[in-house]
């Protein structure tokens, strides 16, 4: 048999631990496992030099944009900011422009996404106006639904606790977890009003504002209603100490609890928001350093199961506006999550494992994606290639993404992808976008 690519020279993380070997990959599968002098005959082979390789990782938390906000971010350069972070499958959040909330715009999105993308992608759903309708997205192929908890965003009344238990008991009986942006929508609008009273419009007010008890309120209200639909959720971005715990907690009652961090909430702190300023805005914000102690406790313990980026680019306009409550808030993150992740791990602060456990394993057993997350015979040719001992700066003037300023602009980094494989087709070469548009593939959940 030839196969069409043989990888010869890899030091692969498989089982959980690293192994010198080489891999072969047949119609975007990975066909063989072992040393080389077993490899099939193939078109192709490269060498990669004892380059570690790990599951292609998977951003279960990123802002795609396109159609009506196409400006901020499209299908091409987002994937391509994917492919060039070493990231081979995202899964694309609903507030867009139309709202993904109903079949038909479902579908007229991931048509669009279709011809476009470089890596895979997944998309979630907001809730829709009915309860009748979360069938139909499920079918469509929706991977997870989304709700914000801070905002209206979707056509579910989110201040309705008997509606949320309602969708949330009907996402439980297709198998489909619900991912929560947990701010109490209340407190922190009567919060915004006080402040802009006062004529507050610093950053200051916005940490005030957006406070771990806002977080706390909302995370103990969407568990109580989890534990009453029996559902699976997903608690994304948790910034703080005792959000955190509630969630542990929970875990600890046997719920179905899981829930993620971000790279920004475990690497800055509300004094760089302070000293960088919008660019740095996010929401939740970043927060002092005994709740990013708390992260870092959470991931070296296993209470937290995944990292998201939350990739939100926006326009360097939107993002300078001069009060806090006019910029629009989200940095990019596909293009710096890696390598804020490997230099970590150079520096001890977390072992390689964590990185698979967080960003390959966990999201592909929450979301169900079958066949991903781990390097095994029989599975997608999903692959992502480091070289651990690469030194740079981060500079967002060169990112691939439509999004020019990043908080981590400047850092000194050790570590980052220099190729990115996509169902067995090279999509990211040291550094540039090999791969063409429609590469990657469309995830459907389960």
């Amino acid at each position: 048999m030839i196969v069409d690519l043989v990888l010869n020279g890899a030091k692969a993380y498989i089982d959980q631990e690293i192994v010198d070997c080489s891999l072969s990959i047949d119609e975007g599968r990975i066909f063989k496992i072992g040393k080389e002098t077993r490899m099939p005959e193939a078109d192709s082979k490269i060498d990669l030099g004892n380059l570690l390789v790990l599951p292609g990782l998977i951003d279960a938390h990123v802002h795609l944009r396109d159609e009506g906000k196409a400006y901020k971010e499209d299908f091409i350069s987002g994937t391509s900011a994917a492919a060039a972070g070493g990231i081979t499958t995202v899964l694309d959040m609903p507030n867009n422009e139309p709202v993904t909330m109903s079949r038909e715009n479902l579908k007229k999105r991931m048509q669009r996404a279709e011809r476009s993308i470089l890596v895979n992608v997944g998309f979630y759903s907001e809730f829709p106006n009915r309860t009748e309708e979360i069938l139909e997205i499920v079918e469509q192929g929706a991977v997870a639904f989304k709700l914000f908890t801070a905002d209206q965003v979707g056509g579910l009344n989110i201040g309705n606790d008997n509606a949320l238990q309602d969708a949330f008991r009907v996402a439980s009986g297709l198998n489909i977890p619900v991912a929560v942006h947990a701010e109490d929508r209340n407190t922190l609008q009567k919060s915004i009003e006080r402040f802009k009273r006062a004529g507050r419009t610093d950053v200051g007010a916005y940490l005030a504002a957006h406070s771990e008890e806002v977080e706390v309120q909302a995370i103990n209200r969407l568990l109580n209603i989890t534990k009453n639909a029996n559902s699976h959720l997903h608690v994304c971005h948790v910034t703080s100490e005792n959000g955190l715990g509630a969630i542990v907690d929970a875990k600890k009652s046997q719920m179905r609890v899981t829930c993620e961090a971000t790279p920004h909430n475990l690497f800055l702190s509300s004094d760089d928001l302070k000293r960088i300023g919008p660019a740095a805005l996010t929401m939740p914000p970043v927060r002092e350093k005994s709740h990013i102690d708390a992260l870092w406790k959470g991931i070296r313990n296993g209470w937290i199961d995944t990292l998201g980026s939350d990739h939100a680019p926006h326009t360097l306009e939107e993002k300078e506006a001069e009060s806090v409550w006019d910029a629009k808030v989200g940095i990019p993150g596909l293009e710096t999550t890696l390598p804020l992740l490997l230099t970590a791990a150079k520096n001890g602060r977390l072992p390689i494992s964590d990185i698979v456990r967080l960003m390959a394993e966990r999201p592909a057993q929450i979301f169900g994606l079958v066949g991903r997350g781990s390097l095994k015979e029989g599975h997608a040719a999903d692959l992502t290639v480091i070289d651990l001992k690469t030194e740079f700066e981060i500079d967002s003037s060169r990112f691939y993404s439509k999004a020019k300023y990043s908080p981590f602009d400047g850092w000194k980094m050790e570590g980052q992808a220099v190729k990115t494989f996509v169902a067995g087709q090279l999509v990211m070469d040291e550094g540039e976008i090999v791969g063409k548009a429609g590469y990657g593939k469309l995830i459907r959940g389960k």
